[in-house]
């Protein structure tokens, strides 16, 4: 495949998820050459080939695989009846899902908001930190990769436009006011989260939960939405309720995908 950085990079920049299939070794009579690449998109779309034929619809399906589960798959196969083939030769390749870096957006930049964005600098996670109180970012400094994000209360839309919905998003809400905080949870169930958390106590899970239901009409309500968030183990300040938080995340994140 000719100019596949150039591809590679316009995915990158739309954001949209992608695979890259690699032929590592080439042995015997084989339909490709080592380096022969191809790039596979989440609804099949390819770009490049690595040969055609069996060989490449069974990359295509574990190129899929290697999306949905975000992590690199080696496959190594020989060529013969099973892919109507009979040159015996062997392919190896690697496929390496790209674009699929968890994404943050932290409603919220407190003690306890900025805390997190801090732990989770060199991490996978990119971090949108998002607040509505004028002149609030003055006052805070983070890592210059956290992304921190200015919106108006009186215009609600910008809260969504602020947020890549999608399988890749988690969102969690700790702002300054309970108000604000239903709007964001109401907004986020119409859309796709990965994760979706917010602070507070068991009381006010029940109350947005009835608010959800009756108000909204979402039957739902918050079966979908972790409260309290954070693992359960210990400390009340916010470092120690942040570290609980970050670790919940990760483990999200990294835990196996269902089949």
């Amino acid at each position: 495949m000719k100019n596949w950085i150039e591809r590679l990079s316009e995915f990158k920049s739309k954001r949209q998820p992608v695979a890259l299939v690699t032929v590592t070794k080439c042995l015997g009579s084989a339909p490709c050459v080592v380096s022969s690449r191809m790039i596979v998109t989440e609804d099949k779309s390819i770009y490049g080939t690595i040969g055609g034929g069996k060989l490449e619809f069974k990359a295509i399906d574990e190129a899929i695989t290697a999306l949905k589960e975000n992590r690199i798959i080696e496959s190594s196969y020989t060529l013969g009846p099973e892919f109507e083939q009979c040159c015996g030769g062997k392919v190896e390749f690697i496929i390496e899902p790209m674009n699929l870096s968890p994404e943050l957006f932290l409603f919220g930049a407190g003690h306890i908001g900025t805390e997190i964005a801090k732990l989770l600098v060199d991490t996978p996670f990119k971090v949108k930190l998002i607040d509505s109180r004028e002149g609030w970012f003055s006052e805070i400094d983070v890592d210059e990769s956290i992304i921190k994000c200015q919106v108006k209360v009186t215009d609600f839309k910008t809260f969504s436009d602020a947020v890549t919905w999608g399988n890749n998003c988690y969102v969690l809400v700790l702002t300054h006011n309970h108000a604000i905080d239903f709007d964001i949870i109401a907004m986020a169930l119409e859309n796709q989260t990965k994760f979706l958390g917010l602070i507070g106590s068991k009381t006010k899970k029940v109350r947005f939960n009835n608010m959800l239901i009756k108000e909204m009409n979402i039957e739902e309500g918050m079966s979908n939405v972790i409260c309290p968030i954070g693992l359960p183990i210990g400390g009340d300040t916010p470092k120690e309720i942040a570290i609980s938080v970050v670790a919940q995340l990760l483990q999200v994140h990294y835990q196996p995908v269902t089949k």
